[in-house]
């Protein structure tokens, strides 16, 4: 048998009730969930705030869909040329300046970034290897990436990279390497080769040309186990073509692209001394563009969404 409450406890107990709900809604209304890679976001801090975006662009960037484009690999691994595959994702998302993360909110303080992943997988002899960069670049195209990440895999370990972009640009390292194990430090702010491969998609004219201070990309520091900072570099700009050259590194990467938008990266080579000792060649890691589509492949995650990597070419 129910014991009957007071008509004075039910009125606090419904009071507090509805005190609850409101308050869970105020901390997160249905409201306030961003709809992914679908709109840009209007932030108060200048460095930040875009010249205005064409039609053109929103209506490619903000369509809610990422752009994935895959490419026929020739990587110099150990002196030797490697067959593989290379995929870059380049998707726009709100991104948090603070927590450096991807905002999942509405925050007064998100900027919309245009983000790249880079994919690379070769085999080397028996065993294969695996890398990915991330790439976090403001559309506003006036201030430098706001993060990035890497990560290799191979059988004898793996190694991550981090770079943040705050007052200083903060470096993480993990490496199963003795010589460089765990380390953080921090760097003047400085151009990062990883940020043109975004700020191209932005506006090629963008690119910065001359004599050049450049952190190199965070793959080929790993590779040949560089320090994280900048080396002097000499970067050339023609119509359909970036060229960046490390004459300290003896390295040069150039970048063939569509004078037209999106600006799309049809392809690039990357020339360096690969290999140790007698092994040690200077050779050109090359990737030429096999297929690019628009997708929302964070849903295509079904057998049967499996067909979409028959028309990329990475089965």
């Amino acid at each position: 048998m129910f014991k009957r409450i007071p008509v004075s406890h039910s009125l606090i107990i419904g009071v507090v009730a509805i005190s609850i709900a409101l308050f869970s809604c105020q901390r997160e209304p249905k409201s306030s969930i961003i709809a992914d890679h679908s709109m840009p976001s209007d932030v108060d801090d200048d460095s930040y705030k875009s010249t205005p975006l064409s039609e053109e662009f929103k209506d490619y960037w903000y369509s809610g869909e990422a752009e994935i484009s895959s490419y026929r690999l020739e990587q110099a691994r150990y002196g030797e040329i490697r067959q593989g595959k290379a995929v870059l994702i380049y998707v726009t998302e709100d991104f948090l300046p603070d927590k450096q993360v991807k905002a999942e909110q509405l925050h007064d303080n998100r900027v919309s970034v245009l983000k790249l992943n880079a994919t690379k997988n070769f085999n080397t002899g028996i065993y294969p290897y695996a890398t990915m960069q991330s790439t976090f670049y403001p559309v506003s195209n006036r201030s430098h990436a706001l993060k990035v990440t890497s990560s290799m895999q191979e059988w004898c370990g793996h190694v991550y990279a981090q770079l943040n972009t705050r007052e200083q640009i903060e470096v993480t390292l993990h490496s199963y390497f003795e010589n460089e194990a765990d380390q953080e430090y921090a760097l003047e702010k400085s151009i990062m080769e990883n940020e043109l491969w975004t700020k191209l998609r932005i506006d090629p004219k963008s690119l910065p040309t001359g004599e050049l201070d450049v952190i190199p990309s965070f793959e080929f520091s790993r590779f040949q186990h560089v320090p994280i900072k900048p080396f002097k570099a000499l970067a050339t700009l023609d119509t359909t073509r970036y060229t960046l050259q490390y004459p300290e590194l003896n390295r040069t990467l150039a970048i063939d692209f569509n004078p037209h938008f999106p600006y799309d990266i049809i392809s690039w080579e990357e020339t360096f001394k690969s290999g140790f000792g007698v092994n040690q060649n200077i050779l050109t890691s090359r990737a030429t563009r096999l297929k690019s589509i628009k997708s929302a492949y964070w849903k295509k995650n079904r057998i049967d969404d499996e067909v979409l990597r028959d028309t990329l070419h990475l089965n």
